[in-house]
């Protein structure tokens, strides 16, 4: 990645960093988005008593309030260890207020080339995909902090997308991001750019943001094909097959919350 001052986080401390312009989110320009903050939960996770051996193919983060573009403090630590499979959880606070927590599975790595199988389509190359222009009313210095590409030939049905993004600067000052931080960097984008509902007149805010993975992923771009799903009484749901540029990695969920503004 190319020499910049520009970041998501700065690092002021072990486990403490400072959020810049480049988190704010859609809703408000105090708040940060859940992409940033997701890939420094999962950052605190790949950190925490690493092992070569093990793979994270889980991740479930819950949001508890708002993460201020402020100071925060990110902690992780083994929650239930073992031999083969080890729970690790990680919260991020800000003034002293836990306002979201991860919870990932790591599991042993294994070979099984010989049967491996994913029948899921294929996104187009990244490299053929043209600009993608964000949609009207995505305002916030995250949004302008991917670079995106439009993966869908044809105009694309309400509430479904098929988009490519990579990040525009590293996640913290001085560090490459690893692969598995990139993903989610982009995954909880999948609700915004398969919105069906206008940002003028809509919030659809996320409680949370639950990944699987069938293998890790690799490089910088992250494939969405996303869909979301809107009931009667005040439900939504965003579900979403995460790629890298060599085919499908996992797929995500999303509870939202759609309000009228």
């Amino acid at each position: 990645m190319a020499a910049t001052e520009e970041v998501f986080y700065e690092q002021l401390d072990h486990g403490v960093f400072r959020a810049t312009e480049h988190t704010v989110g859609p809703w408000s320009d105090k708040a940060q988005h859940l992409g940033p903050v997701a890939a420094l939960l999962v950052r605190g996770i790949e950190c925490c008593e690493p092992d070569e051996r093990r793979s994270v193919r889980r991740v479930s983060v819950d949001v508890l309030g708002p993460v201020p573009v402020d100071e925060v403090t990110v902690r992780a630590e083994v929650a239930r260890p073992g031999r083969s499979v080890e729970l690790v959880t990680a919260e991020i606070a800000a003034s002293g207020r836990i306002a979201a927590t991860a919870r990932a599975w790591r599991m042993l790595r294994s070979d099984t080339a010989d049967v491996a199988r994913d029948d899921a389509r294929r996104l187009a190359d990244p490299a053929e995909c043209p600009p993608m222009p964000l949609p009207a009313g995505w305002a916030g210095g995250y949004a302008n902090a991917l670079e995106w590409r439009t993966a869908n030939a044809a105009a694309p049905e309400p509430g479904h997308a098929e988009v490519w993004a990579r990040q525009r600067m590293p996640l913290v000052a001085g560090e490459e991001p690893s692969p598995l931080q990139r993903l989610f960097a982009v995954a909880d984008c999948a609700s915004g750019v398969s919105s069906s509902l206008p940002f003028e007149q809509w919030a659809f805010a996320n409680t949370d943001l639950t990944v699987h993975l069938a293998r890790e992923p690799h490089g910088e771009w992250v494939g969405l094909d996303a869909r979301m799903t809107l009931g009667p009484d005040g439900a939504g749901l965003t579900r979403t097959t995460l790629h890298d540029a060599a085919g499908p990695v996992g797929q995500s969920a999303q509870a939202l919350l759609p309000t009228r503004l």
